[in-house]
């Protein structure tokens, strides 16, 4: 078995992966609010997490990987003041579209999607014990974490006081000891979702909703906690705060996840995203317009620390990619296939800390290997572990077929009176006629097997 390494951002180094119980392993990404379409930096989380649970999978005999929805939100509430639709109406339908958009890109639905609704009591509780522990406190029909009162806070992400205060945007508000405090629990208007506690009816805070469903599911502690680097802090920061206190281990910031994982910003084109620059990419969006492996396939051409600067140039490389891949099997298409694994230089690269652009490089280089069942064998394996080469060759290249106009014969006309001006050395006119074909909006490829041809 492949040493399975993962950068750490906790202890903010590479190590070795050695699993809390090597016949379970466990993670836990910070999902979607279902307020809206999820965009493209959202779904290089998924993509991230679903190939790193792919990889956990090949190598351990029992994963469970939970990915959580949060259904109740102050930017759901205000959707639902904005549009007039209910808030179990606008959360069914955003946790659909974004379930569906993400399976789109080949991602497996988590082995667990709790939802926060669901688990207001494991909150509550869990409020409780912080307070009885001395590290939250109620005042207002607030109730909030004391970050003074565990000196390790800072730890994740090695803020210092004043970064904290900063880069938490904290509210100003008469009530709290101090201007790092974050709320557990608000207290909700008539108008508002809401739910009985002992501090009045009121909702949860962001944080607290992960540490409660992640000991749900999964116990403390568990193996690999991680999401995007903007959750690094305050979200991520805060689940550590509140779980190592509630849980009575607060020098040890390990007592919640041994392991944290984050994957790097998205950029477009060079600069943020951003509504007011247009530059909003929404995944709802870009798969009616590329196929959903190609999309996948540009999320995971940089290393997932990395920052990935998205343009359509990349996801044209990648489709070229996949088009190279996909011509080699429709080439074997009458080959068995031989039972293989993956092979071992893909093996190791994903290993490797993810390693996807060298894991592209050693199946880039099957492709210097000749025709056979164990080629085919071998790029397959690859595929279904990377999560592409999933579709029908002939489909994904578009061969032949599917002509609106009905002209599939004067096309194959054109391509056999092309072949016969080459075979005649007449290399005038089967440029003429390619360039024909390309005016009509088809592209042609020669192949081993002839000319073949596919709308473009």
């Amino acid at each position: 078995m492949s040493q399975f390494q993962l950068f750490n951002s906790l202890t903010r180094q590479k190590e070795v992966f050695e699993p809390l119980d090597p016949a379970h392993v466990r993670l836990y990404a910070c999902g979607p609010t279902v307020y809206n379409y999820a965009h493209i930096g959202n779904a290089r989380m998924a993509v991230v997490f679903d190939l790193l649970t792919r990889v956990l999978k090949s190598l351990y005999p029992n994963v469970t990987y939970v990915s959580n929805i949060t259904d109740v939100d102050d930017k759901i509430i205000a959707a639902h003041q904005q549009t007039g639709e209910s808030i179990e109406a606008i959360t069914r339908k955003y946790e659909e579209i974004y379930n569906a958009d993400m399976a789109a890109l080949g991602c497996a639905a988590p082995d667990i999607q709790p939802k926060a609704t669901q688990h207001i009591g494991e909150m509550t509780q869990m409020i409780e014990a912080l307070i009885e522990r001395g590290h939250a406190y109620a005042v207002d029909g607030h109730v909030l974490f004391n970050v003074p009162s565990f000196p390790a806070y800072g730890g994740l992400s090695g803020r210092s006081r004043d970064e904290q205060i900063a880069g938490a945007r904290v509210e100003v508000a008469s009530y709290k000891k101090d201007p790092a405090d974050f709320v557990l629990w608000k207290p909700s208007a008539d108008d508002e979702p809401g739910w009985e506690s002992p501090w009045g009816r009121g909702r949860p805070g962001w944080h607290i909703e992960c540490s409660a469903m992640a000991e749900k599911h999964l116990g403390l502690p568990f193996d690999i906690h991680g999401g995007g680097a903007d959750l690094k802090f305050p979200h991520h920061e805060n689940e550590i705060a509140q779980s190592c206190c509630a849980s009575g281990h607060e020098n040890d910031l390990s007592a919640f996840a041994k392991v944290w994982v984050h994957n790097g910003f998205v950029t477009v084109e060079g600069e943020k995203m951003s509504k007011s620059l247009g530059n909003f990419l929404l995944v709802h969006d870009l798969i009616e317009h590329y196929p959903g492996e190609a999309l996948r396939l540009t999320l995971l051409s940089a290393h997932y620390r990395q920052p990935l600067d998205w343009s359509e140039d990349k996801v044209q490389q990648s489709q070229k990619q996949l088009d190279r891949f996909y011509t080699r099997l429709d080439e074997m298409a009458m080959m068995e296939v031989a039972e293989m694994g993956v092979p071992q230089g893909v093996m190791d690269a994903l290993c490797d800390d993810l390693n996807t652009p060298q894991a592209m490089a050693e199946m880039n280089a099957l492709l210097k290997k000749e025709n056979s069942p164990e080629l085919k064998g071998e790029i397959l394996a690859a595929g279904n572990l990377i999560g592409i080469l999933q579709q029908n060759p002939q489909e994904w290249l578009g061969f032949g077929g599917d002509v609106e106009s009905g002209d599939n014969d004067s096309i194959e006309a054109l391509l056999q009176e092309r072949a016969a001006a080459k075979a005649d050395k007449n290399f005038a006119r089967a440029d003429e006629i390619r360039d024909q074909l390309t005016a009509m909006g088809f592209e042609i490829l020669d192949t081993p097997k002839g000319a073949k041809w596919r709308r473009v």
